[in-house]
């Protein structure tokens, strides 16, 4: 059966990044200019449509009214050395990245598309260190997006550094997840990391912010798409009902 929206394909020449990003938009079935709608932006975003199925998963929450009007926005990476670059919390290029997304993609996506233009009706999206970018993200810039799902996200000192110093005058909503078999995951660098150790710290700094958030531990889940996928529609229901 194949999908019910539409795939739109925009490309976004950025001063920031010095590259052209491709962004991939898929409206609902219903899209219409007479109604708004919200935005989630996915990084790791032909992830999120391939292996997370986050166009067909859209299709039927609409469908079955679990979905507020949402579009979706998916962005993806050149390779490993970049997805590292722009997404890890030390990453070279993650400042420059995230001023992409604040000042050039949103934007961009607001004057093309009939979206809300609040930071309430915006949504981050990622896993592993893509999660690690949504929140760091949003807490930098919680006017702009406030709302956040974070899949098995990598969580260093610089990550938790941010939640303890952030002063939000406008609150985020976060989505957290993590399996429990996440206590040795291979990393890009060639290295293994502890993931689900340094998200039990991370929900305990989260939850003394008092922002609104949902935390769940996957029982048996390990560090792939088999248990993010399954995870998704929890998640948009969390944030989209």
């Amino acid at each position: 059966m194949g999908r019910k929206g539409t795939m739109l394909v925009e490309q976004l020449n950025s001063r920031y990044l010095n590259e052209t990003m491709t962004l991939k938009i898929y409206l609902p079935e219903t899209y219409s200019d007479l109604y708004k709608y919200h935005l989630c932006i996915m990084q790791d975003g032909d992830d999120y449509y391939q292996l997370g199925r986050a166009a067909t998963l859209s299709d039927r929450m609409h469908a079955n009214g679990d979905m507020t009007n949402t579009i979706l926005v998916g962005i993806h990476y050149q390779d490993k050395y970049d997805r590292r670059d722009k997404y890890h919390p030390q990453g070279s290029r993650q400042q420059a990245y995230m001023k992409f997304l604040v000042q050039e993609a949103v934007p961009f996506l607001d004057e093309r598309l009939a979206t809300l233009y609040m930071g309430q009706s915006r949504a981050l999206v990622g896993d592993s260190l893509a999660g690690s970018l949504a929140l760091m993200t949003a807490l930098k810039y919680p006017n702009t997006f406030g709302n956040v799902i974070m899949q098995s996200p990598l969580v260093d000192s610089v990550v938790l550094e941010t939640v303890k110093r952030a002063n939000l005058q406008h609150p985020v909503s976060i989505y957290h997840t993590i399996g429990t078999e996440e206590t040795v995951v291979d990393t890009t660098d060639g290295g293994q990391a502890d993931f689900l150790g340094p998200s039990r710290e991370l929900h305990k700094h989260i939850r003394e912010k008092g922002l609104p958030y949902t935390y769940h531990e996957l029982e048996n889940g390990n560090h792939t798409w088999k248990y993010w996928q399954k995870d998704l529609g929890r998640a948009f229901l969390s944030l989209f009902n």
